[in-house]
């Protein structure tokens, strides 16, 4: 009878845990996270065919300057690889070894920028 009253009160809690308003958290942050869909990164993400890195880099253009979103979408495009002593970016690959973001976006839109504007296929 324990046994039995013991897993109703599992599974009944499990249910209700289950229904939370709130998703379960590890300290401050949730257990699981989700990015909503439609965010401004959807630049860098190809849906269909595949976007070549000039076109998925200039669709970054298109997010404020200055601001985190434009290089997280850079990041996308190019994940970040910090070196504690880069050499001088000769290419846009290169920025992704630049430690400060600030550096590392500037670096991105000045590249971006010089590309010349493809067609969007």
């Amino acid at each position: 009878m324990r046994m039995i009253l013991a897993v109703a009160a599992v599974l009944y809690s499990a249910s209700a845990f289950a229904q939370a308003d709130k998703p379960p958290m590890v300290g401050d942050k949730p257990l699981v996270q989700v990015k909503p869909k439609g965010t401004k990164e959807a630049a860098a993400a190809p849906k269909g065919k595949p976007q070549s890195i000039a076109v998925r880099l200039q669709a970054c253009l298109e997010i404020d300057d200055g601001t985190k979103d434009r290089l997280n979408c850079y990041d996308a495009v190019i994940p970040p690889a910090p070196k504690p002593k880069p050499a001088k970016a000769k290419g846009y690959a290169d920025c992704r070894f630049l430690k400060e973001e600030d550096e590392r976006l500037a670096c991105f839109n000045g590249f971006a920028e010089s590309i010349p504007k493809l067609p969007k296929t």
